[in-house]
């Protein structure tokens, strides 16, 4: 049985995988952030619906589907989620 990543790593994958797969202002399709996240379709969806309502997201509505970028808010949130993941892992503490 695999170890279960929690709703805040979730978010942080989101996040960085927005990050990453956001060029120029476009935005990263749902598929793409599925892919690099590694997280289900249905699971997503509720996810990033709370992300762009949270202002962690920004939902960018192009020519053929709807996209998303991570904010200011998001980048900010992402920065510090990784510096508190950082110190937890270096104590040996989990979150």
């Amino acid at each position: 049985m695999g170890i279960y990543r929690k709703q805040i790593e979730i978010v942080g994958d989101i996040l960085y995988a927005a990050e990453e797969l956001t060029i120029d202002q476009n935005g990263a399709s749902i598929t793409r952030l599925i892919q690099k996240a590694n997280i289900s379709h249905s699971r997503i969806s509720k996810i990033l619906t709370n992300l762009v309502s949270q202002g962690l997201l920004e939902q960018v509505d192009s020519r053929r589907a709807c996209k998303y970028r991570i904010s200011m808010t998001g980048k900010d949130f992402l920065k510090e989620y990784r510096t508190f993941s950082e110190f937890t892992d270096n104590f040996g503490l989990t979150i």
